[in-house]
């Protein structure tokens, strides 16, 4: 049976764990050759191991930090010099709020630490993705976001809002200006996701009990669920939609 991304090339950022690996697994089910980035070089090569692919060839593991416009260029590169084009991109890579500040409290050390990789992370990936797929003549990208880049949160997080709010309104700004070269850029939205990022609030009942409630569905996402979202919106079904941003959400936005 033809599968949704036969044939192509996708680079997926923070595919060490959580939606990350759970996206390498659904591309490489879906017939992509998957090139998976990380920090965690130990995490990278797990995902490489569990992946499923008709060759080795097929796969490959490259760390790097995409807060650094050296590294990205290089790991795009890598995906190019294996595959020859780089058809699908995924800019998953993110981290969370480290505790809870009030605007007026917030250190600049912890608002830069988000920035560097929610924001600037994915404006460097973006950057040199783009130039690539201008080369080519096409491609799509998918970026991730949150719900609280759609709608704020008043409990301590202004930084990883705003990091989040900068992405959505990146991925608007870079689907209009390449629309023109045949490349579709998307971001998603998802809601709590079950991934080790969050694996300290999951672990207290009480917490993930209010976490849970906020939900219609009555609970939070699977990383699989978000993956299959991005796997969607890079192929070719989706061929007439960029520049949206996708929330999966469980009816949290609905309300």
């Amino acid at each position: 049976m033809k599968t949704l991304l036969d044939g192509k090339s996708a680079l997926i950022t923070g595919g060490a764990s959580g939606i990350g690996r759970a996206a390498c697994l659904a591309f490489a089910r879906h017939g992509a050759r998957v090139v998976v980035t990380d920090l965690d070089a130990e995490g990278g090569e797990e995902t490489l191991r569990l992946l499923e692919t008709p060759r080795n060839a097929d796969k490959l593991f490259i760390r790097a930090d995409i807060s650094r416009e050296e590294e990205v260029e290089a790991l795009v590169a890598g995906c190019v010099d294996a595959f020859g084009r780089l058809d699908c991109a995924f800019n998953n890579a993110g981290v969370r709020a480290d505790g809870l500040s009030p605007i007026s409290e917030l250190a600049v050390d912890e608002w830069d630490r988000l920035m560097a990789t929610n924001l600037r992370g994915t404006f460097l990936c973006l950057k040199s993705q783009l130039r690539q797929m201008s080369r080519q003549g096409g491609g799509a990208i998918v970026n991730t976001a949150s719900i609280h880049g759609l709608v704020g949160a008043g409990h301590g997080i202004s930084a990883y809002v705003s990091s989040k709010h900068g992405v959505v309104g990146l991925t608007r700004a870079a689907a209009l200006e390449f629309a023109e070269q045949g490349i579709r850029v998307n971001v998603l939205c998802p809601g709590h996701t079950d991934t080790p990022l969050i694996a300290d609030f999951l672990d207290d009942p009480e917490r993930a009990k209010q976490l849970t409630t906020q939900y219609p569905l009555g609970r939070i996402a699977t990383p699989e669920e978000v993956a299959e979202a991005a796997v969607w919106l890079c192929s070719d079904v989706a061929s007439f939609v960029t520049g949206e941003a996708l929330p999966v959400d469980g009816g949290f936005l609905a309300g």
